[in-house]
């Protein structure tokens, strides 16, 4: 358990503020953390305050970003990956400040790492809420539509067949695998959040994207643990 000291220090170096909720977002390298803190931000990666975008990681600090709609209201944290820090997965933690968070956002790949294991078991001995999100759906599903047969000359009805199949079979798949390392991992069940960082960055611009699969949920959830919180 950190000391009093410990929190302190750790609140001031993310810019802690009392009136302001904060998200930490932690994953591995390439599983999307940087260009998700962007759609929650309302920016593209290309925006010039946007959080740094790569397939390695691009992250070695805690990074605070905010959303110029609601910078009074909530900070956005880019966490680096423990594989980018020489840190014990069981140190990481409370070595990244993490306990002084109010939510906690944990990207999922394929597996769970046990950094992952670590945050969700700390999370939930500190009594920080967490959201297990799952980001870049729209390229994973295309990924299963390739697998099915898909290719790029499918007429329109075709291709729409198709999507709406590897779709559940991508979420139905998600969903069951996240259950599955949960309980392999001795940690409560919790939900899986299925998005697309594009279709967020366009529900979070009030544009309404088409194919919405949890981005409408996990904002709606995301900002009422933030204020019931409050």
């Amino acid at each position: 358990i950190p000391t009093a000291e410990e929190v302190q220090l750790a609140k001031a170096k993310v810019q802690y503020k009392d009136d302001v909720f904060h998200f930490a977002v932690a994953g591995v390298a390439g599983s999307g953390k940087s260009s998700l803190i962007n759609a929650f931000c309302g920016m593209s990666n290309r925006d010039p305050n946007a959080a740094p975008t790569g397939v390695s990681e691009t992250t070695l600090e805690i990074s605070r970003y905010v959303n110029s709609a609601h910078s009074e209201q909530f900070a956005w944290y880019d966490v680096p990956g423990s594989g980018t820090l020489t840190i014990p997965d069981w140190q990481y933690f409370n070595s990244q400040g993490l306990y002084v968070f109010d939510c906690i956002l944990v990207l999922f790949d394929n597996r769970f790492t046990m950094t992952d294991h670590a945050i969700l078991a700390n999370c939930d001995r500190f009594k920080i809420p967490t959201f297990i999100v799952r980001s870049k759906s729209d390229q994973q599903i295309l990924n299963v539509m390739k697998d099915m047969g898909y290719n790029a000359d499918e007429d329109a009805d075709c291709r729409e067949q198709f999507y709406h199949i590897a779709r559940e079979h991508y979420i139905s798949e998600t969903r069951q695998s996240v259950k599955n390392n949960l309980a392999e991992a001795n940690l409560r069940d919790q939900r899986i959040y299925i998005i697309s960082n594009k279709t967020l960055a366009g529900v979070v611009k009030d544009n309404w994207p088409k194919k919405i699969i949890d981005e409408v949920e996990l904002l709606t959830d995301l900002y009422s643990t933030a204020y019931i919180s409050r």
